[in-house]
């Protein structure tokens, strides 16, 4: 398993993914809807598939002496990892943010999403629909690509809208506000925001190595 996650950041991921995760540092852009960065990061790991795709790596990664479910899992742990090294770039940004920089006039009135527990929490569940949508669809074909991405498009846009939404009813503000009083609540909402990508990851993984059982090359 060590190998097959350490052959796909070495050959199955490209350089662009990689450099999609600076995508994080939309999180700094005032007045921006900042979860946008989630999906770029998203996008960069699409276009690994896409590559990979063209390059025939299932039918290598199958000639390969391991497991046909083994294969899956490691797909799935090379984009937990990308996500996780982008999570934590929007984490530390939002850290600045919520302190440094939290009294600069372009934060502090800014009608979208700030940069906050809240903020982070959206972030994972973008990153778990993109698991469970685009992932579980790409491995019922081990081929197709364009289908399940057009739909965690839309899923993902329905997310941001709803992110954006939410804090402007009056009874939600709170999930907007860099305020620290409001830190237990916001963290609460972060860690069940963890708990539900671990949970749903871990459930499409198990579900694509299924599938992808099912798939005679």
């Amino acid at each position: 398993m060590k190998n097959l996650l350490y052959k796909e950041l070495r050959l199955a991921t490209p350089l662009l993914t990689f450099l999609f995760l600076a995508f994080s540092l939309m999180t700094f852009i005032p007045g921006y809807p900042i979860l946008c960065g989630a999906f770029f990061v998203c996008l960069g790991i699409f276009q690994g598939y896409q590559l990979g795709r063209e390059a025939n790596d299932i039918a290598y990664s199958l000639l390969l002496p391991v497991k046909k479910t083994d294969v899956v899992k490691a797909k799935y742990a090379s984009a937990v990892f990308l996500q996780m090294l982008a999570f934590f770039g929007c984490a530390l940004c939002t850290c600045i943010r919520m302190t440094f920089l939290s009294e600069a006039a372009v934060y502090k009135h800014n009608a979208l999403m700030s940069a906050n527990l809240i903020f982070l929490a959206f972030v994972l569940l973008i990153f778990m629909a993109f698991n469970v949508i685009f992932l579980g669809g790409f491995f019922k074909t081990a081929y197709t690509i364009g289908k399940p991405f057009v739909i965690f498009i839309i899923i993902n846009f329905i997310i941001i809208g709803i992110a954006e939404a939410l804090h402007h009813l009056p009874s939600l503000q709170w999930l907007n506000t860099l305020d620290f009083s409001y830190a237990g609540q916001q963290l609460s909402i972060l860690l069940a925001a963890f708990v539900i990508y671990a949970a749903a990851t871990a459930a499409a993984c198990k579900a694509s190595q299924k599938s992808f059982e099912k798939i005679d090359f």
